[in-house]
């Protein structure tokens, strides 16, 4: 565990640098999390750590596999300077306890809630799963385990998270798009979903 979480944290500081700030929490019956922030210009980035720890179990299988599996770290970039996204911080570590917790595989196009806004005043409860390999790669692992996923989390208001119920991922990510949402806007609105 300790080993893969050590790759892990040499991707992360190639891939986006030295971390600024880094905080953990653990929370009961699971593996401690830590969050790691980047800053790069006006960006912050934070990444979780410990999440991929241990594959991800499928909630369908009886007996976990503790070596196969998929697993994942989480990645989420904001504009700094324009909220309190530093307290972003305990509602990312409990996204990445959900595969403990709640036995669920975090997948690209899934939705994640915390139920509570990501940071104070956040028009945001929610993320969408994009996915990984773009701004860090994926981190090939010796076999028979499953590489490590950077997930990208892109933070819905609760109208798009409504609406991509219902028409998907994808045609969420297509209306941001067309738009030409700025996702990494810690304020910004909701997309115009008519």
């Amino acid at each position: 565990m300790g080993e893969v979480l050590a790759l892990v944290e040499a991707r992360l500081r190639t891939a986006l640098g030295e971390p600024d700030a880094r905080a953990a929490v653990t929370f009961l019956g699971t593996d401690r999390i830590e969050v790691l922030r980047f800053v790069d210009g006006d960006l912050v980035r934070y990444a979780t750590l410990g999440m991929s720890a241990q594959p991800m179990a499928d909630p369908t299988s009886a007996l976990a596999d503790p070596v196969k599996g998929p697993r994942a770290e989480l990645v989420l970039t904001v504009r700094g300077g324009l909220a309190d996204t530093d307290k972003v911080l305990r509602p990312l570590a409990v996204l990445a306890a959900t595969p403990q917790v709640e036995g669920v595989v975090v997948a690209p196009g899934a939705s994640l809630d915390v139920g509570d806004a990501l940071w104070p005043g956040a028009p945001f409860s929610s993320v969408l799963v994009a996915e990984s390999g773009g701004l860090v790669e994926d981190l090939e692992l010796d076999a028979p385990m499953d590489p490590v996923r950077f997930l990208p989390l892109l933070p819905m208001t609760s109208n798009e998270a409504a609406w991509k119920r219902v028409h998907g991922a994808q045609a969420l990510e297509e209306r941001w798009l067309a738009q030409g949402t700025d996702l990494r806007d810690p304020l910004r609105r909701s997309v115009g979903l008519d």
